[in-house]
């Protein structure tokens, strides 16, 4: 049965500090309409701008340490921290939400999602009359980093569950592992309330690079990896204010802190994931298996999600029927290119990642119009043709979610670097990759190269323009 999108009753708001910025801070949760999706809206701006909730406004550079926690910008505005957030909105299944702050980051509370999960669910959900939209993984998609000894894999299933491994080669904490199968019977209880953690030889470097300025006893558990004497825990103590005892215990956490599971650790680390990866914009059915997973890795993985699910948006949008192995078939062509017979030279689109990359394939047969004339003793598609074939791909090229395509038409401004090195004969099928270059909205620079059997017939670099029809 199709699920129906939900958001919540009434304004919820939680005051706190950020852990990293340490400002004072306030978090509203209000209703929104249908497919509007998560929005971070930063009151105390003027024009109360938003961020939405999408990997793409996801920062990675060195300005801010990524694997710390999900930056989000919007232009000159940010927030920081949002993963805890998105966590408790994806565990509770809300869909539409604002989420208002008067600052640049959301409360840390007691470092796990339970603080904002108990005040939406005091808010109430309601559903919406649209259902929800899914990326459905339908083929294993798989993400390495091996220098940081990361791994991914998502594969099909009918629901979202994630299996998770960590190993910090640290003897302090050990490997653990932890599993999600069902969020509406395992999250609120068996997730939401796992605390953010960090080791203890951390926690003055972290301070240093300007971190945790919000952080205390009450918003971490803190692994004890290393020992203390009792003038370094007074310097400690010092430089964060802390006014309370600090004993680095018996039991490997700092203060003799109690658990709230024995792996909590690693249940906090797939709460971390559930926020970053709900950054796809969209529900996810796939069987997600992680290994050692970091917010930067969590990011690389959404990104790579993010685009399987516009070519899936794409796709249906175009095609009724899904075919393995195609993205577009003729009759989905037609619908997106205006150009018809004989100078439709695109038979069928076998790759997408929208504004990206994209492969399609031309069959050339005898039966071509132009090889009446080009040449009547020796057939050779005219090498204006393969790059206008090129072109036509680099039409779809340019689709994104929002595109109107029946309003639009493409004109090409300029070819660069041309060559043809084969000739390209009756019997042969043209496989076309084009690449973007530039893309500055409404003009843009593309790469193409054309192959006949894995080898190389054409190549070019094509500029053009989007106009209205």
């Amino acid at each position: 049965m199709t699920k129906k999108q939900r958001t919540i009753k009434r304004p919820v708001s939680l005051k706190g500090r950020g852990i990293h910025t340490g400002n004072d801070t306030k978090i509203t949760f209000k209703p929104a309409p249908a497919n509007y999706g998560r929005r971070f809206m930063r009151v105390d701006v003027d024009g109360k701008p938003e961020i939405p909730a999408l990997v793409e406004y996801v920062v990675q550079n060195d300005e801010i340490d990524s694997s710390r926690g999900t930056t989000l910008r919007q232009g000159e505005i940010q927030v920081h921290t949002v993963e805890h957030v998105l966590a408790a909105l994806v565990g509770l299944e809300i869909d539409n939400v604002v989420i208002e702050l008067n600052a640049n980051e959301p409360p840390i509370t007691d470092g796990s999602a339970m603080p904002y999960v108990n005040k939406l669910l005091e808010a109430g959900i309601e559903e919406q009359d649209a259902d929800k939209e899914y990326l459905v993984i339908d083929e294993p998609v798989n993400y390495k980093n091996e220098n940081r000894g990361v791994e991914f894999v998502a594969l099909p299933t009918d629901d979202y569950r994630i299996t998770l491994m960590i190993d910090y080669k640290n003897p302090a904490l050990g490997s653990q592992h932890t599993g999600l199968f069902s969020l509406e019977h395992e999250f609120i209880t068996e997730f939401a309330p796992a605390r953010t953690f960090c080791f203890l030889n951390e926690v003055e470097m972290l301070a240093e690079q300007g971190l945790i300025k919000g952080g205390d006893l009450d918003s971490a558990v803190i692994i004890v990896d290393r020992p203390l004497d009792k003038e370094e825990i007074n310097r400690l103590k010092k430089k964060f204010g802390i006014d309370d005892d600090v004993d680095l215990g018996n039991s490997g956490i700092l203060n003799d802190k109690a658990l709230r599971f024995p792996n909590e650790p690693a249940r906090h680390k797939l709460l971390d994931m559930l926020g970053d990866l709900a950054l796809t914009g969209v529900n996810i059915k796939s069987q997600i298996l992680a290994a050692r997973p970091g917010h930067q890795s969590n990011i690389e993985f959404a990104k790579i999600l993010r685009n399987i699910y516009k070519k899936q948006k794409l796709t249906r949008k175009f095609q009724d029927i899904s075919k393995k192995g195609i993205v577009f078939d003729i009759n989905a062509i037609k619908k997106i290119l205006p150009h018809r017979y004989p100078f439709l030279l695109v038979d069928s689109i076998i790759e997408l990642e929208p504004e990206k990359r994209a492969v399609g394939v031309k069959n050339v047969t005898f039966n071509e119009l132009f090889f009446q004339g080009h040449f009547p003793q020796r057939p050779v598609m005219p090498g204006v043709l393969i790059v206008e074939a090129m072109a036509q791909v680099g039409g779809i090229l340019l689709l994104n979610e929002k595109a109107e395509v029946e309003n639009k038409l493409v004109y090409f401004m300029g070819m660069d670097n041309v060559r043809f090195r084969k000739i390209v004969q009756p019997g042969d099928q043209l496989v076309m990759e084009l690449e973007m270059l530039k893309n500055r909205r409404t003009t843009f620079k593309m790469s193409g190269k054309a192959y006949v059997r894995g080898e190389l017939v054409c190549e070019a670099e094509m500029m053009a323009a989007v106009v209205d029809n």
